[in-house]
């Protein structure tokens, strides 16, 4: 990282408790004049899962108030949940969806429509202690079986390197949300505190929090929920949390 992004990162631990056992992290970035909530944690330490369905309604949980509540019935408490990505009419998940290790819909290979096709785009995978981000045909190819899974775009970063069509001048600025797999092992789910461009995004995960791979989630709509802080405004398609 240059000199001068280095002295313009600032880490702020938030206010959130976790027991010893749990290795989530929740802290706030601040890189080129923007802050970023950024949860990290340790796929083989906490308990990462998406949902998607209710099932006492069949409906989707589409909050995380009301995901919440079904935790806590199981004797859980939700520690961190974010929104999964970009998702249909419905809010039925765009593109592939696993829980618990079965497909609730199936990967999507369209070429065209919105952020979703500009390609390429990817998997977002936890599979017992391994999680991953790759891109969406390689994914196919894999001899994998994830717990988990969710499909979006665009890629962020891969192997390093920015999604071809980003540009540091890019004028699309939204609220965004992504996920990344960093050199130390940990994943990062991130969400801005304003809006800013796929390239600024994208260079969060690279130089900042250094995750080599880093998927998009989605855009105006992302929020996040701890204990104490819950900024969701609509309604989601699908839920990542970890619980204790």
């Amino acid at each position: 990282m240059p000199q001068r992004a280095a002295r313009q990162l600032f880490l702020a631990v938030l206010t959130v408790t976790c027991p010893p056992a749990v290795a989530l992290e929740l802290r706030t970035v601040q890189a080129d004049g923007m802050s970023y909530t950024v949860a990290a944690l340790d796929p083989g330490r906490d308990r990462l899962q998406l949902h998607w369905l209710n099932p006492t309604t069949g409906q989707p949980y589409a909050t995380f108030d009301q995901l919440r509540e079904r935790l806590r019935k199981e004797g859980r408490t939700l520690l961190f949940a974010t929104n999964s990505g970009i998702y249909a009419p419905g809010l039925r998940p765009l593109g592939l969806h696993v829980e618990h290790g079965k497909t609730l819909t199936p990967i999507n290979t369209a070429r065209s429509g919105g952020n979703f096709a500009l390609l390429p785009n990817g998997v977002f995978w936890i599979a017992g202690a391994r999680a991953g981000v790759t891109e969406t045909q390689t994914y196919r190819r894999l001899p994998l079986t994830p717990d988990f899974a969710t499909q979006s775009g665009p890629l962020l970063v891969r192997r390093g390197v920015l999604h071809p069509e980003f540009r540091k001048t890019g004028t699309s600025l939204k609220v965004r949300s992504g996920v990344g797999v960093c050199t130390d092992g940990r994943v990062r789910f991130v969400i801005s505190a304003g809006p800013v461009n796929f390239y600024r995004f994208a260079t969060v995960f690279r130089d900042t929090l250094r995750c080599p791979d880093a998927l998009y989630l989605d855009g105006s709509l992302s929020a996040y929920t701890t204990p104490q802080v819950n900024t969701q405004l609509l309604d989601f398609g699908g839920i990542w949390s970890v619980s204790r």
